[in-house]
């Protein structure tokens, strides 16, 4: 038989201990994330839904998007046990300097659309942790006031190239004088891809107070008061920027660009140079021996073409065919610290980011920005330490796998 008794009041005094209240609402907010789903959740919930979709979402069917993500949700590590973890490095090398993390900040357009501290957030939050980032050609901060901003962070730039060319043949020189260290070319955007999210909430650039939007900003009233007391909504490298984005895109973007613009910019910039949305293994050698430092395989996060290949899964033939001639980078469908370590184990030099620094700028500005770093810094050393290594660099096939389908 159990013996039940009344507790004594000295025996519930340590049961009930309030948490103290937190004045700062930001604070609260993010003191609840403990996953980038998590900040994702919190986003849903601060923007209004069209520039919630314009992050989250992707292009067609967005099986490019989820066929990236089921590929990290696929990995299986084959951990060693029984050795020394109690100190991690968790440093990469990328490109001749070291990141504090072996991931980078990388770039999206229309950044103050998702908050109104924007570009310069995202930029202080990668001086303060050590990472690099790079700024978009489809950024609403210019390149001099993302450096102003974060004098001290490692910035690259990312350029789309024009029908004309003097615009970015201006743009390239702006970030040479500015400090950036590296350019990143983007070579998947011939046309836009059919993001049929923006279509279907009628998003456009600025976006248009409709009935619909006034109703949903009627639920989102800080998101448009920040919106309409900070300075107006613009590309910063764009004069142009009417209508959808798409429409810019076939409006502005040279869907005549070829191997000879990458040679005519390795010849032109004079710091390192990457190719971003690199999607085979032909077109990763045709672009190193053009002079790229390091290529990206990137399907625009799923943004472009759908049923495109999945970049995760291209790592290891890239590397094999380029791998000791230039570096190998990854994105898409990165979403937890452990797909950061599985990318790596499988051969690229690094990743880059999107969404899941977005999401954390939705949902607090810059500290939201930290917060996804921080979670993501945690989940990478905590992953390294179950796989018994004590270092990213100390990574290697032999510590994962893809599982099959099914």
């Amino acid at each position: 038989m159990v013996q039940r008794r009344l507790p004594r009041p000295s025996e519930l005094a340590p049961l009930l201990r309030p948490a103290p209240f937190v004045r700062d609402a930001t604070v609260r907010r993010l003191s609840k994330a403990a996953s980038i789903a998590d900040l994702r959740a919190i986003a849903r919930r601060r923007t209004p839904r069209a520039v919630f979709d314009y992050t989250d979402g992707a292009a067609d069917g967005e099986l490019s998007l989820r066929r990236a993500r089921d590929a990290f949700a696929r990995v299986e590590f084959t951990p060693s046990v029984l050795r020394d973890v109690s100190h991690v490095d968790t440093s990469r090398e990328i490109l001749g300097r070291r990141s504090a993390l072996p991931f980078a900040f990388g770039p999206t357009g229309f950044t103050r659309m998702m908050n109104h501290e924007g570009e310069r957030a995202v930029a202080s939050v990668a001086q303060e942790v050590g990472i690099p980032y790079a700024l978009s050609t489809m950024g609403t901060t210019s390149i001099e006031d993302v450096a102003a901003a974060a004098p001290g962070a490692r910035r690259w730039f990312q350029l789309y190239l024009w029908r004309d060319r003097a615009p970015a043949k201006d743009l390239v020189q702006r970030a040479a004088d500015s400090g950036y260290d590296t350019l990143m070319l983007t070579v998947d955007t011939p046309v836009g891809g059919a993001r049929l999210r923006d279509v279907r909430n009628g998003l456009t650039i600025p976006p248009a107070l409709s009935l619909r939007t006034f109703l949903d900003g009627a639920m989102h009233p800080n998101w448009w008061a920040n919106l309409l007391t900070t300075d107006p909504l613009t590309f910063a490298s764009l004069e142009s920027t009417d209508g959808t984005v798409a429409d810019l895109i076939n409006r502005v973007f040279d869907p005549a660009l070829t191997i000879a613009d990458v040679e005519w910019l390795r010849d032109t910039w004079p710091g390192k140079l990457v190719i971003k949305g690199i999607q085979s293994v032909d077109d990763a050698r045709r672009v190193v021996d053009a002079g790229a430092d390091a290529v990206l395989l990137s399907n625009h996060g799923g943004r472009q073409l759908d049923r495109a290949p999945v970049p995760l899964e291209l790592v290891p033939p890239v590397v094999d065919a380029v791998g000791e001639r230039a570096e190998v980078w990854v994105d898409t469908g990165i979403t937890h610290g452990a797909d950061i370590v599985a990318a790596i184990a499988f051969g690229a030099q690094t990743t880059l980011i999107g969404r899941a620094y977005l999401y954390g700028l939705m949902a607090g500005g810059q500290r939201g920005v930290a917060k996804a770093v921080e979670i993501l810094a945690g989940e990478i050393t905590r992953t390294l330490q179950l796989i018994g290594v004590n270092s990213v660099d100390e990574l290697r096939p032999s510590h994962v796998r893809l599982r099959p389908n099914g």
